[in-house]
Parts: structure tokens; sequence; C-alpha cells
């Protein structure tokens, strides 16, 4: 391992105790800065609610630390809007924020809009399909950056099990992500969760960022934080452990696809000659091949929409 990846390893990985809540408030309040949770959600009726429903208690009623919660809603059809607005949450829909620009499926093109309908100086991404949700994850990864000016952008870090099986969640991190960057971002090797959903930055950052409108957002935003402010404004925090929802097999080849790309893009911002998936279902008569597109978009940085420029301006 690159020696300065061995020196940030000691010097920007933290744990959530690292931090007790109540040095994490007074820095809050010396430093006057508004935080914002996002929770992007789609068909989340099963646990957007609890979550919702954790960070207000813990950290709205009984600590003042998160001033809004926002659910974008990206096309739910069941009662995700209606569990996450009667849990406390601010729900508004994706296709409502910016309209003149015809929004795309995928979470990227989500996270991006949400920087559009929330006010935080500090923005903290969860997924909303986490299951046992502990406040610690918005605790952990909001706090380096209430107390350490120098850090811009903080990911959680955490175990995942897969059934019963110890750390053996997060296949597309080991299979695809994990040898992407060490191979050809090596600074970003010390990253233990690059893909995770949970992280939270300065909006000054978030504005500057393009954002991949699908699953490649987060490797995406890893590599070009890195280039725009440096390995040392980076940090993660240990929070434990994360358990939530597992997708199948091809959802992951998907998945992986649309993080490749989004590497390549980086890396040469060249075209593929075929931007697209094929799969293989068993169907009546054998193998049945199943083509899918593969995420080729990407949102500009925030600061360069006339609405968003207007909106700070008022």
């Amino acid at each position: 391992m690159l020696e300065e990846v061995e020196r940030w390893l000691r010097t920007r990985s933290w744990s959530v105790g690292d931090r007790p809540l109540h040095q994490v408030l007074a820095a809050k309040r010396a430093t006057g800065q508004s935080v914002s949770v996002v929770l992007p959600a789609l068909n989340e009726q099963e646990t957007v609610g609890d979550i919702v429903a954790v960070i207000r208690r813990d950290l709205v009623r009984r600590a003042p630390l998160v001033d809004e919660i926002v659910v974008v809603d990206s096309g739910s059809t069941d009662r995700t809007a209606e569990v996450a607005a009667a849990a406390g949450a601010t729900v508004v829909h994706r296709d409502e924020i910016l309209p003149r620009i015809p929004a795309v499926p995928g979470k990227g093109e989500v996270l991006w809009r949400s920087l559009l309908v929330t006010r935080g100086d500090i923005v903290c991404f969860v997924d909303a399909d986490l299951r046992e949700f502990s406040s610690d994850f918005v605790t952990g990864i909001v706090g380096p950056l209430l107390t350490e000016p120098g850090v811009d952008l903080v990911k959680a870090m955490y175990d995942r099990p897969l059934g019963g099986a110890a750390g053996q969640g997060g296949r597309v991190t080991e299979l695809m992500a994990r040898p992407l960057l060490n191979m050809h971002w090596p600074r970003l090797a010390g990253f233990v969760q690059p893909l995770g959903g949970e992280y939270a930055a300065r909006r000054s950052l978030l504005e500057r960022l393009p954002f991949p409108v699908g699953y490649g957002v987060e490797l995406g935003m890893l590599v070009d934080a890195l280039h725009l402010v440096g390995l040392d404004a980076l940090a993660q925090v240990d929070v434990g452990v994360r358990r939530h929802r597992h997708q199948d097999g091809q959802a992951l080849g998907r998945m992986a696809a649309a993080i490749y790309r989004t590497a390549q893009l980086r890396l040469a911002r060249g075209h593929l000659v075929r931007p697209s998936l094929t799969q293989f279902v068993r169907g009546e008569d054998g193998f049945e091949p199943r083509t899918y597109s593969v995420d080729t978009e990407e949102r500009p940085p925030m600061a360069e929409i006339a609405e968003y420029a207007a909106r700070r301006a008022a």
C-alpha cells in the first residue's frame, strides 16, 4: 500500500466513538453550520419510516444536530412517500425538482436534484433500505465535517453481513470497485466502503461535482473529489454494522456495469463501443438474453444550473 494511504488511514479514519455527540453539537453551535439529511427512496415503505423516526428522535428532538430531513421519492408505487411524511420527513418527488430538465431513472439523479430542495451547509445522504438503523450513522459522518475544517467529504465504513455470513456483503465493491480504485486511483485504496450510500459532504464541494445519474455516483464522487480537493479532505468513520436488503446477482451485474462505465469516463472520457449489458435468464426454451442499457449520462455540477444560482442569490 502507498505510504500516503497508510498515513491517511492513521489520520483520516475514525470511529463514531471518537466524537461524542456533545462534542459534535458544540462544534455545530460554534461554527453555525446547518445539516440536511437526504434519503433517496424507491419503494422503501418497510424501512424509510423507521429511519426518519430514529433521526428525528435522536438528532432533532433530543439533540439539535439535524436541521431538516428530506426524502426524495423517485417514483415509488408503494406507500413510501406517505410513510416517510408520517414519520416527520419533508417528502419531495424527484420529478417536481427542476422540471425543465426531464428526470431519468437512477440514484445519482435523485441525489443531484436533492441539492435544490435542501438548505444545509452539510448534506448527509442515507440509503432508505437500512434495517436496525442507528443515528450513529449520521452523527459519525457529520461529526468530522463540524470538527475538522480541512475535511470536505466523509464516508461511513461498516461490516456488511450477507445472510448469516459476516463481512460477505458488498459484492460489487470487492469484485468491481476495489480493483478499479487500487489499479487506477490507488490513493483511494484506503476506503473500506467506497460504494456505501451513507456519506456526508460540504455543500460547497457537492455543488462543484458532476453526478453520474445511476449507480456510478458514489465511485464518481470519490474520484472527482480526490482531484478537486485532495486526499486529506476525504475521510471515513466506522459506524458499526450495516444491514439492508440485498439485490440479486443480475441486479448487481447491472450495477457493476454502471460503475465500470463511470470509471471509464474518468480514465479517458472515451466512449464505449456498446454501452449495454446482456445477461441471461432460463426460460421455457433454455437461456434467454436480456439486454440493459448502461447509465452513460451525467449531470453537470449544480453550481452551473441557473435555478440553483438564483436560489443562492435570493
